[in-house]
């Protein structure tokens, strides 16, 4: 395993050749992170714009990632012009594409530029106030999904039973299989409950359509009042309920977190009706989804390899909690 250091290395090279096929003037580029993506700042005379140079098989073993890519900024493109919430504007190449293959350093991925959104993210000094805005902006999200029709070509993730539990993703270079295989005994077994779980809940669970799936407090930037929506990079077919839950589960074990639920479900529910009988049981999915995700990055990438004992020991201290309930 390569050094971060110098994976983010390769991957700006990567970037810059990227950027090459864009009409931005010369500018500073500055690392981000690396981790699902590498993402990188580019500042220059016509403003601040965020470079993504994505992860191969990011959406899936069998789907074509540069079609991924364009399924999620043309609805990016939606959301922009059908509603006045806040997301990521995408920038054409010069050539008028949505996203590029780039090459460098004997690395060729797909990158994306997006305009940068200002604001602040609260992840770490939330309030409900912050929940409440975010839970009215997933309704409108939902009801702007509900009356568009995405085109032919539109290719993004299925969130269902198959993709949470079976070997349809690729955390990492790992296929998810390979993934439940380098879990601690124990905390395989408890996910393998809640699959067993998922299997009678998710069908029975109405609300499905359109969602950004990552919607944590991390993806969303707070600015004058209102709340900015990034990072759609997992978005897909799956449970309303599923996107409240994510936005929840960081907050579950807190003392103060009743008043979290509360805020985002009433938030919601200012503009569209759900039914949270089952919200536990989708942020225990979560959980499971979140620990997969980080074993695989973690084969690849250093720093996560240093805190995956503590990423399991979490998830069974979350699924002793939501279980409680």
């Amino acid at each position: 395993m390569s050094t971060v250091r110098a994976q983010v290395s390769r991957l700006r090279k990567v970037a810059l050749d990227a950027l090459a096929r864009y009409p931005l003037p010369d500018g500073r580029l500055t690392f981000l992170t690396h981790g699902e993506n590498t993402t990188f700042r580019h500042d220059s005379a016509v403003g601040r714009h965020l470079v993504r140079v994505h992860r191969p098989h990011r959406h899936g073993r069998n789907v074509d990632s540069a079609a991924a890519i364009r399924s999620e900024l043309t609805w990016l493109r939606a959301i922009g012009t059908d509603t006045d919430l806040s997301v990521p504007k995408p920038l054409e190449a010069t050539d008028g594409a949505l996203a590029v293959e780039a090459s460098a350093a004997g690395e060729t991925r797909i990158c994306s530029v997006l305009r940068w959104m200002d604001g602040r993210i609260r992840e770490a000094s939330a309030h409900p106030i912050h929940l409440h805005r975010l839970g009215g902006a997933m309704a409108r999200l939902h009801d702007q999904a509900d009356a568009w029709t995405p085109p032919a070509d539109f290719v993004r993730i299925r969130w269902d039973h198959n993709t949470f539990f079976g070997d349809v993703m690729v955390y990492g270079n790992t296929p998810a299989r390979g993934c439940w295989a380098l879990l601690p005994a124990e905390v395989r077994t408890r996910f393998e409950e809640v699959e067993a779980r998922m299997a009678e809940i998710m069908p029975a669970v109405g609300g499905v359509g359109l969602i950004h799936a990552d919607l944590h407090l991390g993806n969303a930037v707070f600015h004058r009042g209102g709340v900015r929506l990034i990072d759609f990079d997992d978005c897909g077919t799956g449970a309303r309920l599923y996107e409240l839950a994510v936005a929840l589960w960081e907050l579950r074990d807190r003392s103060d977190y009743s008043m979290f639920r509360q805020a985002l479900v009433s938030g919601y529910r200012t503009w569209r009706d759900i039914d949270v009988t089952h919200l536990d049981d989708f942020i225990a999915l979560r959980q499971v989804a979140f620990d997969l995700w980080y074993t695989g990055i973690a084969q690849v990438n250093p720093a996560f390899a240093a805190k995956i004992d503590g990423v399991h020991d979490w998830s069974l201290s979350m699924l002793d909690l939501v279980e409680a309930r």
